[in-house]
Order: structure tokens, then sequence, then C-alpha cells
């Protein structure tokens, strides 16, 4: 099933009880598990990466409840287990209608993850990294779940902080309920600090603009940041300046929501606007070709040394653009 059924079950109450939620958002993953654990009195078992174990998670599901309560298995893991036992503990659940399994896989080969998972009192979820308008949104429902009074501008701008991290967007929200005062953009530069004290499209704008960038190219090296995230952020925040500068020679508007499908804040959305009129059709073509060749050549066995691709490769871009 996709996330959308999922939520009406749990809205209806009918969500199966052996589940297997997986895929690349481990944000979703930790939600939904959290929210179908909701069982009043059950008898939890959680095992977690290296304190799983295969016998006590079945002993979990074999025994029966003194009090007629739940038996609730939790098991979260970076590898996959093996079929056989999730078979098994699939078909516990099946044989006994108090007792739940959630199984939360965060490993990145999916593929056979929801294949003990085919029962009528089972199912999975793929999760995927939400799309903007989606990661707003959860924000905003996280936001009204802590009773914190959160505008779509503050939304946008607090995942902007830390680089569309749904996990420290909503971490910071419990801090900022504390203030008791409806959060706007003011609020959240006073309050929050995000993964480094650059923000990276501010560090991309500073390269489009041929401004000296060395000194916030090693700040966000040192702050986490690697070279293939950063140089695949200025191909796609490029690419975004070109749909900008595309809309704007045919519509005569800047419009982010014709350009992007979802509307930026007022300020974010004249700033790259004005940037993307700045640089020519053949700059633009030039400077995209450059970072994909770029990234091929940092993903390929064997390549140079990654900083010095990619400070070789934005001191060319200067120089096209």
């Amino acid at each position: 099933m996709n996330r959308q059924e999922l939520d009406r079950h749990l809205q209806n109450n009918s969500a199966p009880r052996a589940m297997s939620l997986f895929g690349e958002s481990h944000f979703l993953i930790d939600r939904y598990a959290h929210r179908l654990s909701q069982i009043e009195g059950a008898s939890v078992l959680s095992l977690y990466h290296d304190e799983y174990d295969f016998n006590a998670a079945k002993a979990h599901l074999s025994q029966g409840s003194l009090f007629g309560d739940q038996n609730l298995l939790i098991v979260k893991h970076e590898k996959k287990l093996p079929k056989a036992e999730l078979d098994t503990l699939v078909e516990l659940v099946g044989k006994n209608p108090d007792n739940t399994f959630i199984y939360c896989y965060y490993g990145e080969d999916v593929k056979g993850t929801d294949t003990a998972f085919k029962g009528s009192h089972s199912g999975s979820v793929r999760f995927f990294h939400p799309f903007a308008n989606e990661t707003r949104a959860i924000v905003m429902q996280e936001a009204q779940a802590l009773g914190v009074q959160l505008d779509n501008q503050a939304a946008f701008h607090l995942l902007d902080i830390h680089n569309n991290d749904l996990s420290l967007a909503c971490n910071e929200l419990s801090k900022l309920s504390i203030l008791g005062k409806p959060i706007t953009i003011k609020e959240i530069d006073e309050h929050v600090f995000g993964l480094s004290e650059i923000k990276l499209d501010h560090f991309i704008a500073r390269v489009i603009e041929k401004k000296e960038f060395l000194p916030f190219l090693r700040h966000l090296l040192e702050s986490g940041e690697n070279e293939i995230q950063l140089l695949t952020a200025i191909s796609g925040f490029l690419t975004q300046l070109y749909l900008f500068n595309s809309a704007i020679k045919i519509h005569g508007v800047a419009d982010s929501a014709l350009v992007l499908g979802y509307k930026l804040p007022g300020f974010v959305e004249k700033e790259r606007a004005a940037l993307s009129i700045k640089i020519s059709p053949e700059g633009y073509k030039r400077g995209i070709n450059l970072l994909l060749d770029t990234e091929l050549k940092m993903k390929s066995t064997g390549s140079p040394d990654q900083e010095s691709l990619l400070l070789s490769a934005l001191l060319k871009l200067q120089s096209i653009l």
C-alpha cells in the first residue's frame, strides 16, 4: 500500500497488525511506527539494531497476555532480517489477534523487503522523501499537534535552515513551543541554529555571483557536508535558476508556483529571480554540463581527491557564468 492508504487505515483503526515500513525517508518510517504503536496497555518488546534476537522476538509473540492485552513487537534494523524469521513472526501475528508486529527497515536495498508481509493481516509501505509541499505540510501538522502557531513562511524557513531535514526541523518545534506565542521567521532566526552557520543556498549564491567562497566551502565540509552532496545541490540550484529565467522570458513574471509547483516565500522568490537573469543561456548550458561531468568523475572508481575536483569545478563555474 502507499502512505495515503495507511493514513486511511489509521483513521479507521483498520491498519494491518503486521507492518513492514521501509524506504528513503527514515523520518516517515519512525513517524508511522510511532503512530502504529499507540496501543493502550500493550506489552511492548522493542529490539533496535544489534539488540535484535529472533528467539526473543518469537517468544514475545508466542506468549499469551495475563491481562488480555496485546503483545506489541517493534524491530528496527539497518540490515535485512532473514525471510524465514520474518515469515515466522508474521505467521504468529496471524494466529493471535492480540499480536502486533512493526518492522522498520532502514537499509538502502529495499528489494524483497515486503515479501513476508503479503497476508490478509499484514502489509507494507515504502516511504519516499516527501516533496517540498508535503514536507512543509508535515512540519505544520507536527506544529499543530504541539500547539505551536506556525505560518507557511515560517515552516519553509525552518526547513531551509536545516537543509530540508524533517527530523531536525520537527525537533525544533518542541523548543519553539516554550515561547508560548506565534512563531514567525523572526523567532526562528533568534532561537534556531541550522546544520551550519552558513546556509547552503547562501553559499551557492556566492559561487554564482562570483564572490569569494573558499572559507565558506571549508566550513560546510567541516560541518559534515560531502563533496558530491554539495555538487548535486549546486546543480539543482542552477537548474532552478534556469527555470526562473525561462519563466520570466515566457510569462514576464517569476512565479515560483508556476516554476516549482509550490510557492516560495516572497523574499526568496525575488532573490532567485534576480539571480536567474544574470546568467546567459550559454552560461547555464556550459555550467550545468560542467557540474554533471564533475559529478560523474567523482563517482567513478579511482577518481582523484574529491575536494580538489569540487574546488576546480567551482572555479571553472565562476569563469563560465
